[in-house]
């Protein structure tokens, strides 16, 4: 009866052991961010990952984890986009929240049309880095108006008229 009891106790602390602990992930003190394309009516739409040259503007939605005020930036990264140098900053916003507020929109918007590639979006909280969102810009597929359709102009003879 006590060796049946003794494995019994046994059984038990050793499956304890064998328990994994959650890990717990250090708070950023952003609960949810994402990027969106414009919904038509000049607000952010649904999430999205990847956009095109003529998605003007891209929305960047953050909620935060508390209503507290907080100071929240948003730098607009281009990290491999040509012709930019990478790590170029495209836009920079910042915005201090009000006590009861936990959602930030931010907007990027360039002159004119994106140029394709890959970008970056860094939050920052309270002046120390939060979270990243790495996602690309494609080309549009769009071909300027009237470009496939193009015929130079004739060119002239330089032959004086009349003589062959």
């Amino acid at each position: 009866m006590k060796a049946a009891f003794i494995i019994a106790i046994s059984l038990l602390l050793y499956g304890g052991a064998l328990a994994q602990t959650p890990v717990l992930m250090p708070s950023t003190g952003i609960e949810e961010v994402y990027l969106a394309k414009d919904d038509g009516e000049g607000k952010a739409g649904e999430q999205v990952t990847e956009f095109r040259t003529t998605d003007i503007p891209i929305y960047c939605v953050i909620l935060l984890e508390s209503n507290k005020q907080a100071i929240v930036k948003m730098n607009f990264v281009a990290v491999a986009v040509a012709g930019v140098k990478p790590e170029t900053k495209v836009v920079t916003a910042s915005y201090t929240t009000k006590d009861g507020q936990n959602r930030v929109n931010f907007t990027g918007r360039p002159d004119g049309k994106w140029t394709p590639g890959t970008y970056r979006v860094d939050l920052f909280l309270d002046g120390k880095i939060a979270k990243t969102v790495e996602f690309q810009i494609k080309s549009s597929g769009v071909a300027a108006p009237g470009a496939a359709s193009y015929q130079p102009p004739k060119q002239k003879s330089l032959r004086p008229p009349g003589k062959p």
